[in-house]
């Protein structure tokens, strides 16, 4: 079994766990580590003897070439970083934090580069390395609630981007990867809230329907009423034939189908490694065998679109038709729907329709 030299950059919270998976896994070593605050430098020295660290990932690559990198820090950097160790290193591997990149753009540009040499990418969202989710995803593709139909989300304490890209990348890898037609949000912006670096909305609720009309009702929020207290989370899975419902992070899931007609709680063992662990062991068979999957990617990128898509479809008040380098901006609005009609300004007559 190859191990594989690699390093960190960025010492946040996403850096860390990709140092403490690294260290935890038998098939890398870490080697090294970057970050702009020396205090952080002095704490990753500390935490993990004999590793080397640098103030910036230009010296580290210079210095100490891995065979991985994991790219965690802001979201701006990320194209910038990403590029540099592509164009700079003889990678074998490299992870990419969620989102891929701080617009759906700069993320489509990451993969498509990464892609161009062939390597093995590793996007570490939550919930596909959680037995639970997987479980679920695989019950859904087998048929054991029929055609999908509807995923419903409740999610209080977070919003769109920061927790609902990983609930929209579920939903995405529910969906098999379908392409998404169409999105429509409105996010309440009366107040703000400051989340993981972000300036965020107050509450949203974001649709979006695939091709094939499965369709994906998420509500975020600061407060939300979620319908299963004391579960701050809940996820309604409806097909033709029955529905699943869990609660994100919890272990626990209840299937009502025809094999389950009263309704069965199944509650699976976890996965006995962390997230980053399990994604960064995908990504070291990935390069052991030398043929890359790129559908984790994808299914991140697909949900990034989603969650700036519905950001504009909250700012532009309009529905969003999917790809997004297509969308063009409408005029601004200057009316008001359910007032009455003025009698001028246009519009469909209903009447006639």
């Amino acid at each position: 079994m190859h191990t594989y030299t690699a390093a960190v950059i960025g010492g946040g919270f996403g850096g860390n766990l990709s140092m403490a998976a690294l260290t935890e896994s038998p098939r890398f070593k870490l080697v090294a580590a970057a970050d702009l605050r020396e205090d952080v430098r002095l704490k990753l020295a500390r935490q993990y003897p004999g590793i080397q660290t640098y103030p910036n990932h230009e010296d580290m690559f210079r210095a100490c070439p891995p065979d991985v990198v994991a790219v965690s820090t802001f979201p701006p950097s990320h194209e910038e970083i990403t590029l540099a160790a592509l164009d700079r290193l003889p990678l074998k591997g490299i992870l990419v934090e969620k989102p891929l990149g701080h617009t759906w753009a700069s993320g489509r540009r990451i993969l498509k580069a990464i892609q161009e040499r062939r390597l093995p990418v590793a996007v570490p969202h939550g919930l596909m390395a959680r037995r639970t989710p997987l479980e679920i995803i695989n019950r859904v593709r087998q048929g054991e609630i029929g055609e999908l139909k509807l995923l419903e989300i409740q999610c209080s304490g977070w919003d769109i981007i920061n927790a609902g890209i990983h609930w929209l990348n579920f939903f995405v890898n529910l969906a098999g990867l379908e392409p998404v037609e169409t999105v429509f949000a409105a996010c309440d912006a009366t107040t703000r809230t400051w989340r993981d670096g972000m300036q965020v909305e107050t509450t949203a609720v974001t649709t979006a329907q695939t091709r094939s009309g499965i369709r994906v009702v998420m509500h975020t929020g600061d407060h939300i009423a979620v319908n299963a207290p004391p579960h701050e989370t809940l996820f309604r899975i409806f097909g033709t034939a029955g529905q699943i419902e869990f609660h994100g992070w919890d272990a626990a899931y209840r299937v009502v189908s025809p094999a389950h007609p009263g309704g069965s709680v199944f509650n699976p063992p976890e996965l006995p490694i962390s997230g980053h662990r399990y994604h960064f062991e995908r990504l070291a068979e990935q390069m052991d065998s030398g043929a890359a999957d790129y559908s984790p990617a994808t299914s991140s990128l697909m949900a990034l679109e989603l969650c700036e898509a519905a950001y504009l479809s909250s700012q532009y008040r309009v529905e969003v038709r999917l790809p997004l380098d297509a969308f063009i901006p409408p005029p601004p609005v200057d009316w008001t729907p359910g007032q009455p009609y003025s009698g001028t300004g246009g519009g469909r007559d209903g009447r006639n329709l």
